[in-house]
């Protein structure tokens, strides 16, 4: 596609809110924590799956509490686990990144992600520890839905997995282990048809060699996504456009 330089930003904003929405995907923000193996809940030890490692709600933070005694699961303690899913300078690394879902069939109401060589951080991350990829980070994911009724969210990976809906623990799949699978219907939860509610997804990769991430729902998640470069720099040229014209005047 062609791209000419735009008179005005609002004639930027405009053909950027005209373009097509893909119906058939949903694009969802995540925070990517980077951490090094020198951490001691990452690469140590290899519990396999270990429910009950995370409290039944999120504190105050929005953010899983670890209740397990000391060592359960590969974790080191509730201090350290309490690093997981926060920036802490010196510790981790924070990065954004987009994961798209996409319907598996017109129609079918079924949004799905694979990946079975799932490093979202390799690239940007520059340290890898002397690795193939970067093996220890944190994945943090946060948006909405409008409750239907009848949704499930599917989910089948390594590491550690918890998902939330309204603050409710309705995944638990922690610790260190192979990829296994887990499933959430939302009618077990107590929910009102036609109400909003909270989605939260907290993932670990903690140990080398592998790193599965894969999730099939029906859940019509909220678009939460970061504005590709590519349309952010459109909207750039619209604003020099829009100088250039004044200039011009």
């Amino acid at each position: 596609m062609n791209i000419r330089i735009l008179g005005s930003a609002a004639t930027a904003v405009a053909l950027l809110a005209s373009m097509p929405a893909d119906a058939a995907s949903i694009s969802l923000s995540a925070t990517v924590r980077d951490f090094s193996a020198a951490h001691p809940d990452f690469e140590d030890g290899i519990s396999g799956l270990v429910p009950g490692l995370v409290s039944s709600t999120l504190n105050a933070e929005g953010n899983p509490d670890f209740i397990g005694a000391p060592g359960a699961g590969a974790i080191s303690s509730a201090a350290s686990f309490d690093q997981w899913y926060k920036d802490v300078p010196g510790t981790n690394t924070a990065y954004t990144i987009n994961l798209t879902l996409n319907e598996i069939a017109p129609g079918s109401g079924i949004f799905s992600y694979a990946n079975s060589a799932f490093f979202p951080i390799d690239g940007v991350a520059t340290d890898t520890e002397g690795r193939p990829h970067n093996y220890h980070f944190t994945l943090e994911l946060e948006t909405s839905f409008t409750y239907q009724g009848g949704e499930v969210f599917n989910f089948t990976g390594d590491d550690d997995l918890w998902v939330y809906i309204d603050g409710q623990l309705c995944m638990d799949l922690g610790g260190v282990h192979g990829a296994v699978s887990g499933s959430c219907s939302l009618d077990s939860l107590g929910l009102t048809v036609g109400e909003d509610y909270a989605f939260k997804l907290f993932f670990a990769e903690r140990h080398t060699t592998e790193s599965n991430f894969r999730v099939d729902t029906t859940i019509l998640l909220e678009d939460t996504s970061v504005p590709e470069p590519g349309m952010l720099g459109l909207l750039g040229l619209g604003l020099v456009g829009m100088g250039a014209l004044r200039r011009r005047r």
